[in-house]
């Protein structure tokens, strides 16, 4: 068994999905030799105890190249992980990708960076007859056709498809993917456990969690990159300022290591005992941390999963569809803000709704993560069918292909 992606990276998200899947392979598959091809294999190896591989063979795949040097390095490279790619696949029965928004461009992402390296793994895996199944996944509509065309084919050559909402099923099939067998699931995210009810302490009164990100729009945003900042950044600093003003202590929250500068930036602009950050190293800790909160404003998309896992009135500051997606099958479709024009004055107007509704939004976050447990159970079940015919013979997996 393999498992791939942009694992180990600093993105509590994306290793959160690694460690539902992980969960998932031990519980039922507990035979099942696992290794992975990610972003930080040091990590993974560190957190998780399986052995992994460097995605790249150039180290600085994902900085920008401005010297010959570089960008030589960087064409070499793409050659180079082609066979890398190709050999690691080779020595798999299966590979899972474990969620993550990995056909979707909500965020800058350039065509020859991670898509390029998922069609690596896609199309090695129809090659060598290795089943490659996407799990859970992330998908949008992509502007850039170079990207466009990789995740197409990716999203062909893999023997598994899921997604986490049917918005991402519906942008593969109006890119040209046939998913009439695909099905679509809660985020993998889901099935990792909450906090128990004697985990956290009684939560400061008014503790409100503001999880922050270094948002700087989407793929077709670039030229305007700095000023969609800007405005997030001032306004998530003036709805900071105003609950302070309240006496209200505030819970910075991060999902990737990138966030840190954002935190900072308003911790400096809001000089106050009563706004602190949060160290979380996992999903686990995002969660504990949301529990102890008496509301949550979120802009990554596994903050909001975390904090709608442990049962927390939230708002969403949403950066894609995939944010509104989310809140709208959590029941909390209402709650919801742009996270490319913070109006800090509604934002506070609807915060407000959201808090003097915590008991009812509450008992309705209790009932649809119940329904996201079981759908997840269904979804593994399929996974196993799929993925693990029955048999005894440890090699009959390729020789049924």
């Amino acid at each position: 068994m393999g498992v791939f992606g942009l694992l180990g990276s600093g993105n509590l998200g994306n290793d959160g999905s690694l460690e539902a899947v992980l969960g998932y392979l031990r519980d039922r598959h507990p035979e099942a030799v696992v290794d992975a091809l990610c972003g930080g294999p040091e990590a993974v190896t560190a957190r998780y105890g399986i052995p992994a591989t460097r995605l790249h063979w150039y180290r600085g795949e994902y900085r920008t190249a401005s010297r010959a040097g570089a960008v030589a390095a960087k064409g070499l490279g793409k050659l180079v992980d082609a066979v890398r790619t190709a050999a690691w696949v080779r020595r798999h029965d299966v590979v899972i990708v474990p969620g993550m928004g990995v056909l979707e461009a909500t965020l800058p992402l350039r065509p020859w960076g991670f898509p390029y390296a998922l069609f690596l793994l896609c199309g090695s895996g129809r090659l060598f007859r290795t089943r490659v199944a996407l799990v859970s996944v992330g998908a949008a509509a992509i502007g850039n056709p170079a990207t466009r065309a990789l995740v197409r084919w990716s999203a062909r050559l893999a023997a598994y498809r899921s997604y986490r909402d049917a918005q991402s099923r519906d942008a593969l099939r109006a890119m040209g993917v046939d998913t009439a067998r695909d099905a679509v699931y809660p985020d993998l995210a889901f099935a990792l456990p909450a906090p128990s009810a004697s985990e956290p302490a009684d939560p400061p009164t008014g503790r409100v969690c503001l999880g922050v990100m270094d948002f700087h729009g989407g793929d077709a945003d670039r030229a305007q990159a700095e000023e969609i900042h800007r405005r997030y950044l001032e306004g998530v600093i003036h709805f900071t300022r105003a609950l302070v003003e309240e006496g209200r202590p505030v819970r910075l929250l991060t999902g990737d290591r990138a966030d840190a500068a954002v935190v900072d930036a308003i911790r400096a602009a809001v000089d106050s005992p009563l706004v602190t950050a949060a160290g979380a190293d996992s999903l686990a800790d995002l969660m504990r941390e949301t529990a102890t909160a008496e509301t949550v404003v979120a802009t990554r998309y596994h903050n909001l999963v975390c904090a709608l896992k442990a049962g927390t009135p939230t708002l969403a500051l949403s950066y894609a569809a995939k944010s509104d997606a989310l809140m709208a099958r959590m029941g909390l479709g209402a709650y919801c803000h742009p996270a490319r024009e913070v109006d800090a004055d509604l934002l506070l107007t609807q915060f407000r709704t959201l808090e003097r509704r915590a008991p009812e939004l509450r008992r309705t976050l209790t009932g649809h993560n119940l329904t996201a447990t079981r759908h997840l159970e269904q979804q593994f079940t399929a996974l196993t069918a799929a993925l693990f015919p029955k048999t005894d013979h440890p090699r009959a997996l390729r020789e049924t292909r």
